[in-house]
C-alpha cells in the first residue's frame, strides 16, 4: 500500500494493479487449415518432382496413316514427353512390337501413338473372303484407294449384249471393302477386297470375263 499526500496530510491510497496482457487463444480451425496448407504444398512439390522424373521417350506419328494401313518405322518418330499421365503413349522401346500392326483409326502427324489406335485383327469380317481384282488405272475410281474404303462392284454387259445394250446379269451389285492395293510393274492396279462369301463365285466369274466396274461409295 502506498501513501498519498492531500493538503500535506498523508492518507493511504490503493496500489494500481499491474496490467495483465491478455493471451490470444489459438482457434483449432485455423490450426487445422494451416496444417492442411502445409500438406498441400508438400504434395505439390512431390508432384512436380515426380513429373520431372517421369519424362520419357515415346512414339509419335510422323506422317499420315490411313485406317487399315500397316505401320512402318518411317511412320513414327521418337519424342520426349514430361508426365503424360492418363495418355498411356507407346514407349520408344516398343517400336518393333508396333511396326506391322494396322491403324484402327486415322493417325495424324504430331500426335502421340497409343495402343488403342492399333490392331492386329484382319480387315476381313465374319462371313467374308478376300479376292483380288486387276484393274487398269482408268478403271480405278480414285487416285488412291485406302484400306477401309467402301466400294460397289457392278456387273457390266458382256459381248453378247442384245440390241438394247443389256445382257443377262448386267447391273448386279456387290458391296465390298478395300483391304489393300498394289501396283505391279505393268502399271495395273491390284485391289484386294473383302467380299461376302455368297458373292465371291459370281464376282470371280465376272472378273474373269472383264465384266466388273468398281465404284467408290465411301472413303475411310
Amino acid at each position: 500500500m502506498s501513501v498519498a499526500t492531500r493538503n500535506e496530510i498523508s492518507v493511504d491510497a490503493p496500489v494500481t494493479p499491474p496490467r495483465v496482457v491478455r493471451q490470444r487463444r489459438v482457434r483449432p480451425g485455423l490450426l487445422g487449415l494451416a496444417v492442411l496448407l502445409i500438406a498441400l504444398g508438400g504434395l505439390g512439390a512431390a508432384f512436380a518432382v515426380t513429373s520431372v522424373r517421369s519424362t520419357g521417350s515415346y512414339l509419335a506419328v510422323a506422317r499420315p496413316v490411313e485406317v487399315g494401313q500397316q505401320l512402318s518405322a518411317g511412320d513414327l518418330v521418337a519424342v520426349r514427353v514430361s508426365g503424360g499421365q492418363g495418355l498411356r503413349p507407346v514407349p520408344t522401346s516398343q517400336l518393333k512390337e508396333v511396326v506391322g500392326l494396322r491403324a484402327a483409326v486415322r493417325l495424324t502427324p504430331g500426335t502421340l501413338l497409343t495402343a488403342a489406335q492399333l490392331t492386329d485383327a484382319p480387315l476381313l469380317g465374319p462371313g467374308q473372303q478376300q479376292i483380288a481384282l486387276g484393274l487398269k488405272p482408268s478403271q480405278v475410281p480414285a487416285r488412291t484407294l485406302h484400306p477401309g474404303d467402301k466400294v460397289l462392284l457392278i456387273s457390266t454387259p458382256g459381248n453378247n449384249a442384245n440390241a438394247e445394250g443389256t445382257a443377262p446379269g448386267g447391273g448386279t451389285r456387290f458391296e465390298a471393302t478395300v483391304i489393300d492395293t498394289a501396283t505391279p510393274a505393268n502399271d495395273d492396279v491390284v485391289v484386294y477386297l473383302a467380299l461376302a462369301v455368297r458373292d465371291v463365285p459370281a464376282v470371280v466369274v465376272l472378273a474373269a470375263d472383264d465384266r466388273i466396274a468398281l465404284v467408290l461409295t465411301r472413303a475411310a
